[in-house]
């Protein structure tokens, strides 16, 4: 250490001279200039022409001091210092210290200051980063340990002799329910990463929107039909669109899913398609436990699952790829639900050729 101190002295000591050798010759060719132009129209004697040139030479000596003190201490505190700070914040980055931030000097040029800001920045966006990174890993490890559990649990169940027929084809319908739902987690990463990591995306294609409502529908028939539940559909035909079908096929899929899926027995899921000007708008409403502020304002998170009654039946990715879908193609989405009393999910399509 001591000797990194006494290398680092040293650097410092060999650069002041090596300025103060240029800015010292510099300075004297001017004032030897300045002053053979001056001493060439005039008549001196040459004992006062040498006195006066060793007085000029012990003023150039000290002026050149100081203006290598002076534009040292600039450059220390200029850029040293702002440079050093800079170089230990980014080594605490690189070392996964991502709370770190840089005070802005009071002493420091702009462009130093663009540069604190941009590094600041950089460092508030890594650290969020790093926090859904953090998360996300968390809440992955959580999701599949417990399907898995189910399954090793059930597995071992199985195994029992003599179990009865019933409970046998009980053990086995909730592995193979774990299994689904496993299943579909992993899917719904692996989609939910290409979507938020895809830069170049299929071009739009002109298809029936309406049709598509519909074949999506059709998919949760035997679910309303289990459950009773009375189905409402207003959908307008013949409204086209311009997008990617498989993108917007996500969309109604979850929504229509999460719609069956909150809906208690015996409920009412309504269904709207409708074009207005330029756009088209399709809702889906349930009459089911609805959401609290607070559970609306977190569903697009990933992961997030606000009733928790239901949980065994999601993953918390529906939603979260509903809003990348709708972030990709241009389009709204908005939510208004109660308590108690369930959701209304609006999708706004934009620029909808009829």
């Amino acid at each position: 250490m001591k000797k990194r101190k006494n290398t680092r002295g040293s650097s410092r000591i060999g650069a002041f001279l090596k300025n103060y050798a240029i800015m010292f010759v510099l300075v004297s060719f001017a004032v030897t200039c300045s002053m053979l132009l001056f001493l060439s129209s005039m008549d001196f004697e040459p004992s006062d022409i040498q006195k006066n040139a060793a007085l000029t030479f012990g003023n150039i000596f000290l002026i050149t001091a100081v203006v290598c003190a002076v534009d040292g201490l600039r450059r220390h505190v200029f850029f040293e210092i702002p440079l050093k700070n800079l170089l230990e914040a980014t080594q605490k980055i690189t070392e996964g210290d991502f709370s770190v931030r840089l005070k802005m000097p009071k002493f420091v040029n702009r462009d130093f200051r663009r540069i604190i800001n941009a590094f600041n920045k950089m460092a508030e966006e890594l650290s969020g980063l790093e926090t859904l990174r953090t998360d996300f890993i968390s809440n992955v490890s959580h999701e599949i340990k417990t399907p898995l559990a189910v399954i090793q649990n059930y597995s071992s169940l199985l195994r029992a002799a003599g179990l009865p027929e019933s409970e046998r084809v009980e053990y086995a319908n909730k592995i193979s329910e774990s299994s689904k739902r496993l299943s579909g987690l992993v899917s719904n990463i692996l989609k939910l990463n290409k979507l938020e990591n895809q830069k170049i995306f299929p071009p739009a294609e002109e298809f029936d929107l309406s049709e598509q409502i519909c074949e999506c529908l059709l998919e949760f028939e035997s679910i309303w039909e289990d459950k009773d539940i009375t189905l409402d559909a207003d959908i307008e035909e013949g409204i086209t669109t311009v997008s990617d079908r498989e993108l917007l096929s996500l969309v109604w899929n979850n929504l229509l899913s999460n719609a069956f899926k909150f809906t208690e027995k015996g409920g009412r899921v309504s269904v709207s398609l409708c074009s207005k000007g330029e756009n088209v708008i399709f809702s889906v409403t349930d009459t089911g436990c609805g959401m609290s502020q607070e559970t609306g304002a977190r569903i697009f998170d990933k992961f997030y699952q606000g009733d928790t009654s239901h949980a065994t039946l999601g993953n918390g990715l529906g939603l979260p790829l509903v809003k990348r879908v709708i972030d990709i193609t241009g389009s709204d989405i908005a939510v208004e639900s109660r308590l108690g009393e369930g959701s209304t999910f609006t999708v706004t399509l934009h620029s909808i050729e009829d």
